[in-house]
């Protein structure tokens, strides 16, 4: 990862352009979010992940942004998604239970609902995130393509991959407007071996791989010169050293946040940062124009909504 001196270095400057006799073109905007379960900021720029460095450095990022209570995936995620805290969405657990998901949903969803005619998609290796019998998660069931593997049955490591072979199939096949790619791995490779240590450095690693398989994608898409892409990547939570988490600590509840579209400034995101900011800068990105009664708690980054 980067320095913390040489972030540091990095201003936040708008890109210049020159007048032109002819407007250009207007660009379809479109959306990745890519969520890293589990990764501590401080850990995350102490491995080499030379794709999400290479994100960072031409775009905005903090590592002291904020995640909620309680410091576990079900409520993180759900915040991540869809916008709002706890008290909200009413996920405390990993158990689902009590949410309040048909009047607080996922950030694909209410684009399908603002939209029907955009092409949304997800895939993630964590189950309840996208499938239950009661047909309560946090990914509706009115996202376009939903691709739905389980950790625990392949391997996090491969559910990880297979997850991103299904994004870039679509990337390079499709037409997806907005997409979510969950990546579990890291999470559960330091519960696994109760550690941020050698293997759990190793997940994230893997991960960053991944990370660069979804974005050589997106810029091989024969379409690219004509689209406005914002790829946006955040964690749930934070962890102890002993690779657990669900506390209140700083070492739990700081996480990252990073976005980068062209045009955008560069450099450090000096304003306080919240996980519930990443799902309505994806809203704000694609045109949506939020609800004051909808009721979100997050709010745009990055000079997103100067689009």
């Amino acid at each position: 990862m980067l320095s913390a001196a040489l972030l540091g270095t990095l201003a936040f400057a708008g890109c210049s352009t020159e007048a032109a006799d002819v407007e250009a073109p207007a660009l379809t905007p479109k959306v990745l979010l890519i969520g890293l379960d589990g990764v501590r900021p401080d850990v995350l720029a102490e491995v080499d992940t030379p794709f999400l460095d290479a994100l960072i450095a031409s775009g905005a990022f903090t590592a002291q942004a904020r995640t909620g209570f309680p410091t576990v995936s079900g409520p993180g995620w759900s915040s991540m998604l869809n916008g709002v805290w706890p008290e909200k969405h009413g996920v405390t657990g990993n158990d689902f239970e009590n949410d309040h998901f048909e009047q607080y949903p996922d950030f694909l969803t209410r684009l399908e609902q603002a939209d029907p005619s955009l092409n949304t998609f997800a895939a993630a290796d964590w189950i309840p995130l996208m499938e239950s019998e009661d047909q309560r998660h946090t990914i509706s069931d009115v996202v376009d393509v939903k691709v739905a593997l389980d950790g625990y049955d392949y391997g996090w490591r491969e559910a990880d991959s297979m997850s991103v072979d299904a994004a870039v199939d679509a990337l390079t096949n499709g037409n997806p407007d907005a997409m979510f790619v969950y990546l579990g791995n890291p999470d559960e490779t330091s519960h696994h071996f109760g550690s941020i240590g050698e293997e759990y450095r190793e997940a994230i690693a893997e991960a960053d791989r991944q990370v660069g398989r979804l974005v050589t994608a997106m810029r091989g898409r024969s379409t690219v010169m004509d689209e406005d892409w914002l790829i946006l990547s955040s964690t749930d939570h934070g962890r102890t050293e002993q690779g657990g988490h669900g506390g209140d600590t700083d070492e739990e509840r700081t996480i990252f946040v990073l976005v980068h579209r062209i045009g955008i400034a560069v450099g450090l995101i000096t304003e306080p940062t919240f996980i519930v900011d990443v799902p309505v800068t994806a809203l704000a990105h694609m045109g949506v124009e939020i609800d004051p009664a909808w009721g979100l708690d997050g709010r745009v980054l990055g000079g997103v909504g100067g689009r």
